[in-house]
């Protein structure tokens, strides 16, 4: 791998991940930086290639959603060197067809801790949702089990309560 590229890390990928339309996004310009190109050559080759970038791979964002975005992450400001397009995002498909669109070695290299961010961020989403699940069960479970608490205690306390047994006594009688 090149220099700058042994230095990635997948957790720093997964800081670049956002849901974005219910996928799972990565914008432009950190891929622009991750495969070692600018953001302009980027979105020049995957303009050169559009039959390569279905709707499922990536799009533009709105204006209301790059401003939400923008508030989640430091971008700079219009105006001082910042955007002059919206941005595109690109799910995990698209980052991986990046790859074969700028061929070059870094970004083989990259899309493949692209794609290994990807999968374990799906994996901790699944973890979450699997954990979650058996919260749920444990509480039903638990209510269930106060019912059942609630009847012993009833029935220990009307044992409790009830008078002593009238049994006839063996044996002789001193009165």
């Amino acid at each position: 791998m090149g220099r700058k590229s042994t230095q990635l890390s997948i957790p720093e990928i997964e800081s670049r991940i956002f849901t974005v339309r219910n996928d799972k996004v990565m914008l432009d310009s950190d891929l622009s930086e991750l495969y070692g190109v600018t953001t302009k050559r980027l979105n020049e080759r995957v303009r050169r290639n559009k039959d390569r970038f279905p709707r499922d791979f990536m799009f533009q964002l709105n204006k209301e959603e790059f401003r939400l975005l923008r508030s989640q992450i430091a971008t700079s400001n219009k105006g001082r060197g910042g955007r002059r397009f919206l941005p595109y995002v690109f799910t995990e498909h698209g980052a991986i067809m990046l790859a074969s669109v700028l061929n070059s070695q870094r970004a083989i290299e990259t899309s493949i801790l692209v794609v290994r961010a990807f999968v374990r961020f799906r994996e901790m989403i699944s973890e979450r949702k699997e954990i979650a699940k058996k919260f749920t069960e444990l509480e039903k479970r638990l209510a269930g089990h106060d019912n059942d608490i609630r009847a012993i205690i009833e029935a220990i306390r009307k044992l409790m309560s009830s008078p002593p047994s009238k049994r006839r006594q063996i044996g002789f009688d001193k009165s």
